[in-house]
């Protein structure tokens, strides 16, 4: 992708509706990439279509949950129906947990994270590949976290499904670097998107990690994560694969 702008470039970005997500879209939107806005809610994803196109840019809508490989298969046939192929993946999508300590995770709780956070990136990765291959060469950028860093920034299952994401980027770089393929990952600290947590009261998890949880100091922007995400897509960053690039304002150094 150019330093410049994405010329054109088709470009899904999941969890496009709000958030890091409707960042990274209108970041790349706004480079002269085509998005394909895909989010589980509706409305969002109207709105970052309708933000794109009225800024003189190009862009679809698709919603469903991307753990579910109906809604993967129509997310990637759009992008190259739409847009002749898929340049960029950016697999933002995701949820929190509760903070819940291992011994209080229900089944529930842990497959819903896992499927979202760490499963659907798995899945649209694997759709979009053929693709990519097929053009000798692709970007994929995944969302991590703190919390694939480091035991103390999120509960069990989000630790654990970011730690995998973090896995999953690092074997993709390995296993396609000779093909034109390169893969990396942004990991955000705190940042400001609304997103609240359901802490169970009295519950273990929380109140072990409250004291972990002080060295964030600054709140990133939703902007800033979408800088880096679209930073990673470039062709500055040509030679940049495998990476998990934390955006924390320092929070993994301390």
């Amino acid at each position: 992708m150019s330093t410049t702008g994405a010329d054109g470039r088709s470009v899904i970005v999941t969890g496009a509706g709000s958030g890091i997500g409707r960042a990274t879209a209108l970041a790349f939107a706004a480079q002269g990439a085509r998005a394909v806005v895909a989010d589980l809610n509706a409305e969002g994803a109207a709105s970052v279509v309708g933000e794109t196109e009225a800024a003189g840019g190009s862009a679809v809508a698709v919603t469903g949950d991307l753990s579910e490989q109906e809604v993967v298969d129509r997310v990637t046939a759009t992008a190259v129906e739409r847009f002749g192929g898929v340049d960029v993946l950016v697999n933002n999508a995701g949820i929190m947990d509760r903070m819940s300590a291992v011994a209080e995770v229900g089944d529930a709780e842990w497959g819903r994270v896992i499927r979202v956070n760490l499963t659907a990136p798995f899945l649209l990765t694997r759709a979009v590949l053929p693709h990519m291959l097929a053009a000798g060469e692709g970007v994929v950028v995944n969302t991590a976290s703190e919390a694939g860093l480091r035991g103390s920034a999120a509960g069990a299952a989000y630790t654990a499904s970011k730690h995998g994401v973090v896995g999953l980027t690092k074997s993709l770089a390995v296993m396609y670097r000779d093909k034109g393929i390169r893969a990396n990952a942004i990991a955000p600290g705190g940042t400001s998107t609304g997103i609240t947590v359901d802490v169970e009261a009295g519950a273990h998890g929380p109140a072990a990690l409250g004291a972990c949880m002080g060295d964030v100091d600054r709140l990133a922007e939703a902007e800033e994560q979408a800088a880096a995400t679209v930073f990673l897509a470039s062709d500055a960053a040509g030679n940049v694969n495998g990476v998990i690039l934390p955006v924390d304002n320092g929070w993994a150094a301390v």
